[in-house]
């Protein structure tokens, strides 16, 4: 049974001074009887803080993006092993580092390996432009960053890519991009078709067992309000949450629908 997942990317918010206190919040308020993975990916300079808030909660840390290298003249990057202690999760390869920072699916898949080598826990983002799901592109260019984010990867690491990835626990976040602050909203169906997409693509790669295993989560603008109707689809195993994640009370009711999912999924294996 695959794990429900909700991150919070907190993105370029918060300070260290208010965000230990903010993440305590978001951690008290979200306690479930459920097994739902709680993830919050504070900005570099706020890890510290969160981490020591989050101390015993339950809750995890991420960071929102790593580099593709272990060290060298990278000013202002952040690598891998930097964030030994600070953090057990990752972001990697988010639809704004694609936009801002010109990120290509080859150092996306670089990232990967890196953060797996490190023992972080990665969260790799794909997702389509309006423009191209206007011309009937979307599961076209999706397939496509999925091929080359795991050709990268496998092109990146001396072992074996596929156990690498099936021991790393890798969840997939599909962000529909047209679907990010723009007032347009997928539906549960688009997502669950996406859903589909991505695990057939990874399987396309001769990583069948990753394709089964992995969590999809959905990224396009989460609230309390929608995120039930993300939920039902039995392809989508939670979210990563942007602008609600900083809302102590949008991340209750997040959380506490994810819950419901994830003891039906509980009941159902059962």
């Amino acid at each position: 049974m695959r794990s429900v997942v909700i991150a919070a990317n907190w993105k370029m918010h918060t300070a260290p001074s208010d965000a230990g206190e903010l993440a305590a919040t978001i951690a008290s308020r979200t306690r479930v009887d459920a097994p739902v993975e709680r993830v919050i990916c504070p900005p570099f300079v706020c890890l510290a803080a969160v981490r020591d808030a989050l101390a015993g909660s339950g809750v995890a840390v991420g960071a929102q993006n790593v580099h593709h290298e272990l060290s060298g003249a990278y000013t202002g990057e952040i690598s891998a092993p930097m964030l030994a202690g600070l953090a057990t999760w990752v972001i990697v390869g988010h639809s704004e580092r694609r936009r801002d920072a010109g990120e290509t699916d080859e150092l996306i898949g670089r990232k990967l390996r890196r953060a797996i080598e490190a023992g972080l826990r990665p969260i790799v983002c794909v997702g389509e432009q309006l423009a191209e799901r206007q011309a009937g592109r979307a599961a076209a260019v999706v397939r496509d960053q999925v091929h080359g984010i795991l050709t990268a990867y496998g092109d990146a690491t001396i072992g074996d890519p596929a156990a690498d990835l099936d021991s790393a626990g890798v969840v997939v976040a599909y962000e529909p991009v047209w679907a990010i602050g723009t007032g347009r909203n997928a539906t549960g169906a688009d997502a669950a078709a996406m859903a589909d997409t991505i695990r057939a693509s990874i399987a396309e790669t001769g990583l069948a067992e990753l394709a089964g295993a992995a969590p999809v989560l959905y990224g396009g603008s989460v609230t309390a309000a929608n995120i039930a109707e993300f939920l039902a689809e039995p392809g989508i195993d939670g979210a990563l949450v942007g602008g609600a994640s900083l809302k102590p009370d949008e991340m209750a009711g997040i959380v506490a629908r994810a819950g419901l999912t994830a003891a039906a999924r509980a009941g159902g294996a059962g």
